[in-house]
């Protein structure tokens, strides 16, 4: 468990760097995530990092058990962060606390390596992800709940081109690691890096 959490530490170190070369104008620019601007998507994945168990329970009981609601809440709690207070926030938790350090750590690096992807792709920043952090973050977003994963790649096998790693039976979609990850998430966009007879019915489901 303490590998997925340094894993999930040098994913969040990736992402500050990042951040931190960004300009006024790239905060404000759309991210993967319907209606969230990049400013969005950090201030979402920051938002449960300094919730104690009481208050996180507080949290969900509020949007009715909802993951949406509840992520609506948290980015309206941080709505008065700046880009720099955000950045700030991340520095001081690089390394996984609360919700995140769900499942070892996996909440962390998953949630940690999709967003960091929904901030580079619209932006044009792209990067090479080790394959000692995708494997276990492709792993754990077929099952991770919030993901919901699991209607999108039903009846499919998954393969990933660059890395040793294979999912599920079926018609085949191949193509690489990142962009199987990104797909499996339901990011539009996509799909267009991959290829094989199943990638029609995953488009499909994605929609878009």
């Amino acid at each position: 468990m303490s590998e997925v959490k340094d894993l999930a530490h040098a994913e969040r170190a990736q992402l500050a760097v990042l951040l931190h070369s960004l300009t006024p104008q790239q905060w404000q620019a759309p991210s993967l995530c319907a209606g969230w601007t990049v400013r969005d998507v950090v201030a979402h994945m920051l938002s449960y990092e300094e919730l104690s168990p009481v208050r996180l329970a507080r949290r969900f009981a509020r949007a009715c058990l909802r993951f949406d609601r509840a992520n609506e809440i948290g980015l309206a709690d941080l709505a008065g962060h700046s880009p720099q207070q955000l950045v700030d926030l991340l520095d001081r938790s690089m390394r996984p606390r609360g919700l995140t350090t769900g499942f070892g750590g996996r909440i962390a690096l998953v949630d940690g390596m999709v967003h960091q992807q929904d901030i580079r792709r619209p932006l044009g920043i792209p990067r090479v992800i080790p394959a000692q952090r995708l494997v276990p973050a492709l792993d754990f977003a077929l099952v991770a709940p919030p993901i919901g994963a699991r209607r999108r790649i039903r009846g499919l096998r998954l393969v990933a081109t660059d890395l040793d790693w294979t999912a599920g039976s079926g018609p085949e979609v191949r193509g690489p690691g990142e962009a199987l990850l990104m797909s499996i998430a339901g990011r539009h966009g996509v799909t267009e890096e991959l290829e094989g007879p199943g990638l029609a019915t995953l488009h499909g489901r994605i929609g878009g």
